[in-house]
C-alpha cells in the first residue's frame, strides 16, 4: 500500500474513470476503481479507502445513497463528483457527510489540489476521539480561554481533540461545519464574509486571488444551516450564530447568566 493510502474511484463513465484514476496514482495513492454504486461500497469496505471521490449519477443507487451508506462504516475522505449546483442536491450531499464537492467539469489539476486540501486537515474519528470537555458553569468569552478550547453561551469547542458540546451534550459535526464554528468562536464577535468562510472549508487550495463562485458561497449557506439545525438555534433570539445581511456571519452576544443556571 502505498503512503497515502488507498483510493477508490466511483464513476461510470469510462474517460472519467480513466482520467481519476490516473489523477490519483500519479498524487501517490493505490487506486481501486468501480462502475456502479453497489461494486463502490464493497471496494471501499474491502481496501479500507482513505479517499473516495463519488459521481452522483450512477446506474444503480445515486451517490448520495452511496454516500449514506459508506457513512454507516467509513471515515474516508469523500468527494462528490456533480454537474449540479442545486441548493437541495449540495444540502443532501453535505448532510449526508461529504467533505467536498466538485462540479463539471473540471481539471485534473483542481481534483489533486481539492483532494490534497482537505486531507491536511485533521479528520474526525467518532471511535478514537477524546471526551469532551464540559462546559463550565459560566460562559467565558473566547479570548479569555485556554487556545484549544473555546466556551460561549454554554457551547465548548475543543479544538485539540475537534469536539463541540453544549450544556455536556456532543455535537456531531463534520469536518467542515466544525471548522466553520471554530472560526467564528476564534473571531470572538467579528464579522466573517462569506468569502472568508469559504476558504475556510476549502482550506489551502483557495487563496486570496482565487476566484470564489456562487455555488462555493452557497456551500457555507449549507453549512450554516446545518450548524443552526444541530446547535437546535431559536430563530427568533439565536444564541451562537447571527446573519449579517449581505456579508456574511458573525458569533451573537455573550447572554447573561440567570440565577436559575440559564441564559
Amino acid at each position: 500500500m502505498s503512503d497515502l493510502g488507498v483510493a477508490v474511484v466511483i464513476e461510470d463513465d469510462d474517460d472519467l474513470r480513466n482520467l481519476l484514476q490516473a489523477v490519483l496514482l500519479q498524487a501517490g495513492f493505490e487506486v481501486h476503481s468501480a462502475s456502479d454504486g453497489r461494486e463502490g461500497v464493497g471496494m471501499v469496505r474491502n481496501t479500507q479507502a482513505t479517499v473516495v471521490t463519488l459521481d452522483i449519477g450512477l446506474p444503480d443507487i445515486d451517490g448520495f445513497e452511496v454516500l449514506r451508506r459508506l457513512r454507516q462504516f467509513s471515515t474516508a475522505y469523500v468527494m462528490m463528483l456533480t454537474g449540479r449546483t442545486e441548493e437541495p442536491d449540495l444540502l443532501t450531499a453535505l448532510h449526508f457527510g461529504a467533505d467536498d464537492y466538485i462540479t463539471k467539469p473540471f481539471s485534473p489539476r483542481e481534483v489533486r489540489a481539492r483532494i490534497g486540501a482537505m486531507m491536511r486537515r485533521p479528520r474526525h474519528h467518532a471511535s478514537t476521539q477524546e471526551p469532551p470537555v464540559p462546559p463550565s458553569a459560566r460562559s467565558t468569552t473566547p479570548d479569555r480561554m485556554d487556545a484549544s478550547v473555546l466556551q460561549h453561551n454554554g457551547l465548548c469547542l475543543n479544538s485539540g481533540s475537534r469536539t463541540a458540546a453544549v450544556a455536556g451534550e456532543t455535537l456531531e459535526l463534520t469536518r467542515s461545519e466544525f471548522d466553520l464554528l471554530h472560526d467564528l468562536l476564534r473571531a470572538a464577535g467579528a464579522v466573517r464574509s462569506r468569502t472568508e468562510l469559504v476558504r475556510v472549508v476549502r482550506g489551502d487550495y483557495y487563496s486570496k486571488d482565487t476566484y470564489i463562485s456562487d455555488s462555493d458561497q452557497r456551500a457555507v449557506e449549507v453549512h450554516i444551516g446545518n450548524l443552526r439545525r444541530k446547535l437546535r438555534e431559536d430563530p427568533e433570539s439565536p444564541r451562537w450564530l447571527l446573519t449579517v445581511r449581505g456579508v456574511g456571519y458573525r458569533l451573537a452576544p455573550e447572554r447573561a447568566e440567570r440565577r436559575d443556571g440559564r441564559s
